[in-house]
């Protein structure tokens, strides 16, 4: 879970100081507050998105954690390296607007949006930090560092996922095509800045905690101030949400999981060594549909249901112990 800080004050931590002593033991907060950047990508494919917008950070030695929704993705990054993240990108093409609150390049726009939002988690042993010095020896750490922590790649059997996004009681998001350039700075009464709750269906609301009650087997929700609530869900609930949801609900995603318990939150390049190496190995004639969902405990990496069983082959043997 991603949050900003006031929330995690006001009811994780206390909430945390309820439970039984081994219950409490099991749920860490992050000792970092982390940036985030918004990223709305146009013209790129969206592998080439993933490896293009994490593969400086990697080589700056920079922590993160990525996030594909259905409108933009999200970059999270401690607070401590933002300043060297701008320079990171900066170095790749990327430039500053002239409010100096964006970085943009040709057919892509970054905007850092928050700057005090912890994560919480499960705590697990640290994974020493180095810095790669070329793209090869990138994937080549990356791969290793999963080895030693044992990491294996799996398939959940008959899980198809949908990305998608709530509707709005205005009906704009019905003429919104997927990860469209949306405007940063709405504003609403009083000058306060609109969010997804004041145009949001609110049938939504309703159907998001049928769909917890259930016990899903996977449902992510993203909220975004600016944006509609983007949603990952497994395929099997959306007679749930009705017409609540836009997007290609006849799709078929399949998530490929990467149990990262045994990772720091300090581990570099885990996102761009796993989603570039894919690209390398898939990419032919065809670009490579890939994203990418980093939580706290693990990576799921996101692929088309053709594309996904030579991923898995691929992970597989690269993570093969000798």
């Amino acid at each position: 879970m991603v949050c900003h800080s006031s929330l995690v004050k006001e009811i994780f931590e206390p909430a945390i100081k309820r439970l039984p002593g081994k219950a409490a033991e099991t749920v860490t907060i992050s000792e970092d507050s982390y940036a985030v950047f918004s990223v709305i990508s146009a013209g790129m494919d969206a592998g080439s998105r993933v490896v293009d917008l994490t593969l400086p950070l990697a080589l700056a030695g920079i922590p993160i954690f990525f996030i594909t929704t259905y409108y933009c993705d999200f970059i999270l990054v401690p607070v401590r390296h933002r300043e060297s993240v701008v320079q990171a990108l900066l170095s790749r093409g990327f430039e500053l607007s002239e409010d100096e609150s964006m970085l943009k390049s040709t057919g892509d726009l970054a905007q850092a949006i928050g700057n005090s939002n912890p994560l919480i988690r499960s705590g697990g042993p640290h994974s020493p930090t180095l810095v790669p010095p070329d793209i090869g020896e990138l994937q080549n750490y990356t791969f290793e560092l999963l080895k030693q922590r044992n990491v294996v790649p799996h398939i959940e059997p008959g899980l198809r996922l949908i990305q998608c996004s709530g509707t709005e009681r205005s009906g704009v998001a019905d003429g919104y095509p997927q990860r469209p350039p949306i405007s940063r700075n709405p504003t609403g009464v009083n000058g306060r800045r609109k969010s997804w709750v004041d145009t949001v269906d609110t049938k939504l609301y309703t159907s998001l905690v049928s769909a917890l009650v259930s016990q899903p087997r996977f449902l992510s929700v993203t909220l975004a101030q600016g944006d509609p609530p983007s949603l990952l869900v497994d395929a099997s609930l959306l007679p749930i949400f009705g017409d609540s949801l836009i997007g290609d609900t006849e799709g078929s995603l399949v998530p490929i999981f990467l149990d990262l318990v045994n990772l720091s939150f300090e581990a570099t390049g885990i996102v761009s060594g796993v989603a570039g190496k894919l690209v390398e190995e898939m990419q032919a004639a065809e670009t490579v549909d890939l994203s990418y969902l980093s939580t706290a405990r693990a990576g799921a990496v996101i692929l088309s249901r053709e594309r996904s069983a030579r991923a898995l082959e691929i992970l597989k043997a690269l993570l093969a112990k000798e």
